[in-house]
């Protein structure tokens, strides 16, 4: 009934099924590199890097911490945190430093699973990045105050450079529209 007369091509500059076949054999967790993939696309800018500073709100937060922010949720699945706040519960009565009081204990379990999940968050944000060099999709130095380098320390904060057909998720730049002959370009 509905019948096209020539078939559908997949629309775009970016070849998004060549690229999730290419993570799929590159990453230990495709999904997860991808996201992280579209998500320093986004903040990208022309040149294709990100970082080490996006800002949000107002205030400057580092690549890093932004990215690890923005995946979070992903970790917040109802059974794997039920079962965290249990090990937390124990730990922290382990260590004697659960609060007496119930309200403090569960501001208490709700900041260590915070830390927690952070630290896990930045671990798995780490070898992701480094599966997406591997795979060519990135180039990862760090940027500090006195000098750049290869190696993070000294003050150096983390910068992404899309690279390859990674470049091609990010926002397209347009060049101005040529004018063609009898229109003027108004400046105002």
């Amino acid at each position: 009934m509905f019948q096209s007369s020539a078939p559908l091509e997949p629309s775009g500059n970016c070849d998004i099924a060549a690229l999730l076949e290419r993570l799929a054999q590159a990453s230990s967790r495709p999904r997860y590199a991808f996201m992280l993939l579209n998500l320093i696309a986004q903040v990208a800018g022309p040149d294709g890097s990100a970082g080490p500073w996006i800002k949000q709100d107002n205030e400057l937060v580092s690549l890093r911490d932004w990215l690890c922010a923005a995946l979070t949720p992903m970790a917040q699945r109802s059974a794997r945190n039920v079962a965290l706040a249990e090990r937390v519960h124990r730990d922290l009565v382990r260590s004697d430093a659960l609060p007496r009081d119930a309200q403090d204990a569960q501001r208490a379990v709700a900041e260590e699973m915070r830390a927690r999940i952070r630290t896990a968050g930045k671990s798995n944000l780490s070898r992701a990045v480094s599966e997406l060099v591997n795979a060519g999709f990135l180039r990862r130095h760090y940027q500090g105050c006195r000098v750049d380098h290869q190696n993070r320390g000294g003050q150096r904060h983390a910068v992404y450079t899309l690279v390859g057909d990674a470049r091609l998720l990010g926002p397209t730049v347009h060049a101005p529209k040529a004018l063609v002959q009898g229109e003027f370009a108004f400046t105002g």
